[in-house]
């Protein structure tokens, strides 16, 4: 008989763009779907766009499919979280894995929201993914978010 999974946890940690970065993300099952909470410190502060850089912030924010947080490259960490957790082959915007964006008050944030697009077993051993730049939910595979400058590994509690 297999575990019933109920809650899961991923503590969050930062890399060179954001090296302050702490927070923790819990996951609990709830009826038709998931209750996500989120609580993040050390995010970038907000800087508006011009026409020669994106902006910072709000923050892109997804599921990503393999559960490593490795900085092989400084200048590109966490990539070896893998693409978007896309089980259904859905067009970025309509991911499972695709999450409202963060907003950094004063480099901290805290939000939580409901979603039927994944049980809590379905990702366990995923990533989850914070990005400097906004998530524009259109741009296809991964919405254009930027930088990696969070990460943390989803697991049982």
């Amino acid at each position: 008989m297999s575990k019933m999974i109920n809650r899961a946890h991923a503590r969050m940690m930062g890399s060179k763009y954001a090296p302050h970065l702490c927070g923790n993300l819990y996951f609990y099952a709830v009826e038709e779907g998931t209750e996500v909470f989120v609580e993040v410190w050390g995010l970038p502060l907000y800087e508006p766009g011009t026409d020669e850089k994106d902006p910072i912030g709000p923050l892109g924010f997804h599921i990503h499919e393999l559960g490593v947080c490795e900085i092989k490259d400084p200048q590109n960490p966490f990539t070896s979280a893998g693409g978007h957790y896309n089980p259904d082959n859905q067009p970025h915007g309509n991911h499972a894995g695709d999450f409202p964006v963060l907003f950094s008050n004063n480099g901290y944030s805290r939000m939580s929201f409901f979603t039927d697009r994944f049980k809590v077993k379905d990702i366990i051993g995923r990533s989850v993914i914070i990005h400097l730049n906004p998530d524009d939910y259109r741009t296809q595979p991964a919405g254009d978010s930027g930088k990696r400058i969070g990460c943390g590994v989803i697991k049982d509690i």
